[in-house]
């Protein structure tokens, strides 16, 4: 028998049994839909999490005050240190050759008002450098001035939501707001920029880190975001930051320094093996279909017996009637696979169109694997019909018994 011939009359066994045959496609288009839809997703979260540390701007090592270890005993006894970082410390830390720029941070809550208009809203005390270090971008007016950072100011950088909120479509630059018991000047609004790493940037005010540690009574940072002068100079910055805090800190080291490459890898891998466990997962659903497969395949067997036969006595080899039943179970297999790929596709576009800020992405060893896949797990599970359906007799199989 011709492999045209062949294909022709799987095509028309197909196409015979209309009920079963939408049967089977379903099955496989729902595992290969569910393969690729799930591995878009694990793929998008990790994409998500590298464009939320990308937004952090580059070249980053951020520096928490106190440091947390284990001493070894069950359970583990945590052991830290309450001595906090100032920001004598953190212009100390200028003095390396390998940092170029430092952004001590102060954060806190704290009512914001303009007239009878307040909110609740949170308080960034930084310096100047922290809009080149964070990508930060100005609507309107200018940032924080570059002065001693010892030294208060009552001016403040504002997000453009707060703005809107205060001042709707009125001119904000120059006037006066209140925020907490202090009066402090509007003096430059930031550009729309989303969230980031769960703070809105839109509804924050930037004030000098002097007037912030005055506003929340503390001498403490938050954070220092540190900048080092290149890719290749960020394990050095580390170093120096991790040396000069413990000179200054009676050779104690008691601050956790995490680079920001560190730390976007760490969640890469995280990401990357969720996305492998999601897909593998997903793959249950193909090898279900390959078992709805064989089993609706036998019941066909039992139902083409005369036909089997009468192939037989034409003289049908046992190979041959082995091939036409295996390349309908791949036929069946290609064609559920290239559904299910459409309803992934259109699946995938409809949640990127309900969320847009959510980088979905159809990663292509996903395509490759459910195709794979599933076209395996049709012959696999179609080479029992096709086995049974060769070895019957062809006297027995025209007799339909």
């Amino acid at each position: 028998m011709r492999l045209n011939d062949a294909f022709g009359f799987g095509l028309r066994a197909l196409t015979g049994a209309r009920s079963r045959t939408w049967l089977m496609l379903l099955a496989m288009a729902i595992g290969v839909a569910s393969v690729v839809v799930l591995t878009a997703l694990g793929e998008g979260a990790r994409r998500f999490v590298a464009n939320e540390f990308s937004s952090l701007g580059s070249h980053l090592v951020i520096v928490i005050p106190g440091k947390v270890e284990t001493t070894g005993d069950t359970p583990p006894l945590v052991g830290g240190t309450p001595r906090d970082v100032t920001l004598e410390d953190a212009l100390a830390l200028e003095r390396s050759s390998a940092i170029q720029r430092i952004a001590p941070l102060v954060l806190g809550a704290a009512p914001v008002s303009y007239r009878q208009l307040e909110r609740d809203i949170t308080v960034m005390g930084s310096t100047a450098e922290l809009m080149p270090i964070r990508n930060l971008e100005l609507a309107r007016g200018k940032f924080l001035p570059e002065t001693d950072p010892t030294r208060e100011s009552a001016v403040t950088v504002i997000g453009d939501k707060l703005k809107k909120e205060l001042f709707g479509n009125r001119r904000a630059i120059g006037e006066w707001v209140r925020i907490h018991d202090r009066r402090f000047r509007v003096i430059g609004i930031l550009k729309p920029l989303g969230e980031s790493l769960g703070m809105d940037i839109g509804d924050i005010a930037v004030i000098p880190v002097a007037s912030a540690q005055s506003l929340f009574n503390t001498e403490g940072l938050f954070r220092i975001l540190v900048q080092a002068e290149g890719r290749e100079a960020v394990p050095r910055a580390r170093q120096a930051v991790i040396d000069i805090i413990r000179q200054r800190h009676d050779d104690e080291e008691d601050i956790t320094v995490i680079t920001q490459d560190a730390l976007l890898s760490t969640f890469d891998d995280i990401f990357r093996s969720l996305t492998y466990t999601v897909a593998g997962i997903a793959s249950i659903s193909l090898a279900v279909a390959g078992i709805l497969i064989m089993n609706v395949m036998l019941v066909a067997v039992s139902q083409r017996t005369a036909e089997i036969g009468l192939l037989k006595a034409l003289g049908g080899r046992r190979g041959e009637i082995l091939s036409l039943f295996l390349i309908e179970a791949g036929l069946l297999s290609v064609a559920g696979s290239t559904i299910g790929l459409m309803v992934a596709y259109g699946g995938v576009w409809l949640m990127g169109r309900i969320y847009p800020d959510f980088p979905l992405l159809i990663p292509l060893w996903s395509l490759g694997a459910a195709l794979g896949i599933s076209l395996a797990t049709g012959l696999l599970f179609g080479i029992l019909p096709a086995r049974h359906a060769a070895r019957l007799d062809p006297v027995v199989a025209l007799a339909g018994r």
